[in-house]
């Protein structure tokens, strides 16, 4: 058996493929065989990175999962790119940049995930004005079901560029990419408390204000004053760049609060009102030094995780347009507080329009609220669950906007050909390039086969 993310997921597999070899010959040749006995068994594969995914993405029923062992990173000083190979972590690509005064120039908020991962979600992050990860990718190489691999960019095989960054590993393995980086500062941050209302042409505001290297906002979750107050953090190159910058630190910086703070939250609304007095009072004045922008990058997800076995942690996400955000609250306000989920976080980020992927969910400018609750891991907690989750995604929908696919299954099959109205040329592009249906997920099996 094998899970992710969610603790929900228990799935039999057949066996787990550790693919091990740094050396490209070597790597290929265990590749293709691995998928010769795919092929012979007639078994589906997937490729994992941290399975961090929370809806079986990262799960082949019955087949091979397969993980690369080996992280490999050649940076580029002149050209401003790395190549990474698809196994490797964030945290390993910042060990290499940061030496050398680099950064990547997209990454996920959290260092743990694989970078194969990250193009297959098409992950977002926080630095700004950036669109998702796509954008940063100038090329990646990728093996098809038959063991053929080709090189893609946006002018080389262009059609499986953009079906496989957020293609959730459907059309073959990733085997390395090249980025973008750019260059490490020492970044200062400055806060803004606000009505959530006048959030949204704020945030835009500053998250096309040149001067400004990251940016996210916060919500508060209390329960009196629900989603109605509004948290703006952003961070500026300081005005003296020493010449050697320090490493990235161990410390939890951006989060601004720590794990005991964060978990106290759980169930409590005085710990909620807690965590924002703490935020958004406290830590302003505490937490004015400046700190590298690796250092704002280089954080474990365990650094905030829930240690109760009787509960989990599920993330959604929504990307609506700046002008219907306000919508967007109205929404959650009436949907969220109606059931039995206990909301610990929103992180409101700013994506800018994806041009990079066939399933793209931020066509145009998107402000992104990622949603952490703590959910219990019963059978009537999940149902609860499935059924908000339908409802926020049809409020969404109404407004034009998305959800996002790295979580539960828990969306309809119409709602999600509603929130990605390109899915019948992914399928039908799916069927051509991998005809036998080699690589198979939950995702797949539950709304594409």
């Amino acid at each position: 058996m094998l899970d992710d993310a969610s603790r929900l997921n228990a799935t039999p597999i057949n066996r787990q493929a550790i693919l091990t070899s740094s050396e490209d010959g070597r790597l290929l040749r265990e590749l293709r065989a691995t998928l010769g006995e795919a092929a012979t068994e007639g078994r589906p594969i997937a490729v994992g990175g941290a399975r961090h995914s929370m809806g079986g993405q990262s799960l082949p029923r019955n087949g091979i999962a397969a993980s690369f062992a080996a992280a490999a990173v050649e940076p580029d000083t002149a050209r401003g790119i790395y190549r990474v190979s698809a196994g490797a972590r964030w945290r390993d690509l910042i060990r290499v940049l940061d030496p050398i005064g680099f950064s990547p120039a997209v990454t996920q908020s959290n260092h743990d995930f694989s970078i194969g991962g990250t193009l297959s979600v098409n992950a977002h992050g926080w630095p700004v004005p950036f669109a998702p990860f796509g954008g940063t990718v100038q090329r990646f190489r990728i093996m098809l079901a038959d063991g053929s691999v080709l090189t893609c960019s946006k002018s080389e095989n262009p059609e499986l560029f953009r079906l496989a960054v957020g293609g959730y590993g459907l059309f073959g393995i990733v085997i390395d990419a090249e980025l973008a980086m750019v260059e490490n500062s020492l970044l200062t941050p400055g806060s803004e408390l606000m009505k959530a209302e006048a959030f949204a042409p704020r945030f835009v505001a500053r998250a096309n204000d040149p001067s400004l290297r990251m940016l996210y906002g916060r919500l508060s979750v209390a329960r009196v004053g629900f989603l109605q107050a509004a948290l703006l953090v952003g961070y500026r190159p300081a005005p003296q760049q020493p010449e050697r910058l320090p490493p990235p630190k161990k410390s939890s910086t951006y989060t601004l609060v720590s794990r005991g703070v964060f978990r106290a939250q759980t169930g409590s609304e005085r710990g909620k009102q807690a965590r924002w007095i703490a935020e958004t009072r406290l830590m302003p004045r505490l937490g004015q030094a400046a700190v590298t922008r690796n250092t704002l990058l280089d954080m474990p997800v365990v650094a905030l995780e829930d240690r109760d076995s009787t509960r989990t942690d599920i993330l959604h996400e929504y990307f609506v347009a700046p002008d219907r955000f306000n919508d967007f609250l109205a929404a959650c306000r009436e949907v969220i507080p109606a059931h039995r989920q206990d909301l610990l976080n929103v992180t409101l980020r700013y994506v800018d329009a994806d041009s990079s992927s066939v399933l793209a969910y931020a066509p145009q400018p998107r402000i992104a609220a990622v949603m952490l609750f703590v959910q219990k891991r019963t059978a009537e907690a999940d149902a609860d669950m499935r059924a908000m989750t339908v409802k926020l995604i049809d409020r969404v929908a109404a407004l034009g906007g998305s959800y996002y696919l790295p979580y539960r299954l828990h969306a309809t099959p119409e709602q999600m050909r509603a929130a990605y109205p390109r899915l019948d040329e992914f399928i039908a592009a799916k069927r051509r390039y991998d005809p036998q249906l080699r690589f198979r997920n939950a995702l797949w099996d539950t709304y594409l086969a």
